[in-house]
């Protein structure tokens, strides 16, 4: 199997290739099985160690560079092992088509559902055609329609996040990029039915929130979730002057700094629950990870089977408004 290592990773790159040559050696010469099964062995437990090791101690950037890795699953992964009779819905009735957000109703593990997410695409066709997941206001606004759909007949909404952000080019604008998002995430705070978001891979700013003011947040364990991203926030930084590029130590202290890993947004609220990865990572054992993801979608949803939907609107609103919230004690002398 063909994999794509991450810079930290070479470590963990020189083992398995030292396996594959063994394997390729093995089956050339007939060596003897015994002594190269024995080797095989070894070697895959040397390598999945040194992938422990790793894992448990990955940085902020590094987490950014997972979460942004090729063959992480992507939206259509999810819907094609998760959602049975998927009927995508294309259009924002208004001004055009925006393949960088795709959705449309279907039965998720048997439960009839809309559902609608970022999609990047993997080849360099796709991902010009799905514009790497940076939709522009028509993506929002046919989010927007679908939620509407979902509203109406009383489905529950389940979103898929995974983009560095909306896209900022100067169409966007003139179509209304900002009301676009503004719109689409008041509709997700006015759903009167659940609305569950899980963050895959990137998220990204207000392209990300959009689609995410949901009553249950989920996210990858090696998932970002920031207003902006690490390289974005280094320009701002410490651009000496127009045209330069932030250098790579400078970007790697911001993200260190700006809490936008899984378990930073736990600890703050941002999100419910972190959804546990694969050792290596979702793109390691793409299956795995979705049925993960399936299965806390499926937990999120089951909490809400009793609400109506002024419970389910009341719970959205006080879950955002608890955010950021803190007591200060006060102390009065005599």
């Amino acid at each position: 199997m063909l994999r794509t290592y991450l810079d930290f990773e070479k470590p963990v790159a020189e083992i398995e290739a030292k396996i594959e040559e063994l394997q390729a050696l093995a089956e050339a010469s007939g060596a003897d099985a015994i002594s190269q099964g024995v080797e095989l062995s070894r070697l895959k437990t040397k390598a999945e160690a040194q992938l422990a090791a790793i894992y448990a101690k990955l940085d902020p950037w590094q987490k950014a560079q997972v979460a942004r890795h090729q063959d992480r699953p992507h939206f259509r992964d999810y819907v094609a092992a998760l959602v049975t009779d998927f009927l995508e819905l294309s259009g924002d009735r208004n001004y055009g088509e925006d393949a960088a957000i795709l959705g449309g109703t279907g039965k998720f593990l048997g439960r009839a559902c809309v559902v609608l997410g970022h999609e990047k695409g993997r080849t360099t066709s796709d991902r010009l055609r799905h514009n790497f997941g940076m939709a522009r206001p028509e993506g929002y606004r046919k989010a927007v329609r679908l939620m509407d759909l979902a509203d109406r007949f009383q489905l529950p909404v389940i979103t898929f996040v995974d983009t560095a952000g909306a896209y900022p080019g100067i169409g966007a604008e003139e179509r209304g990029q900002g009301e676009a998002i503004a719109r689409s995430t008041e509709r997700c705070l006015t759903l009167g039915v659940p609305m569950v978001s899980v963050i895959t891979g990137e998220g990204g700013s207000g392209g990300a929130i959009a689609i995410a003011a949901a009553n249950k947040v989920l996210m990858l364990e090696h998932s970002i979730y920031a207003v902006i991203s690490p390289e974005g926030a280094a320009s701002i930084l410490y651009k000496k002057k127009e045209g330069d590029e932030p250098k790579a130590d400078r970007v790697k202290e911001v993200a260190n700094s700006m809490r936008i890993t899984a378990q930073d947004l736990l600890e703050l609220g941002v999100i419910d629950q972190i959804v546990a990865e694969p050792m290596g990572g979702a793109h390691r054992e793409p299956a795995a990870a979705i049925a993960s993801v399936g299965a806390a979608i499926a937990s999120a949803l089951d909490a809400f089977a009793e609400f109506d939907q002024n419970q389910i609107r009341h719970q959205r609103r006080d879950r955002f408004l608890a955010i950021g919230r803190f007591e200060e004690e006060v102390s009065v002398s005599a």
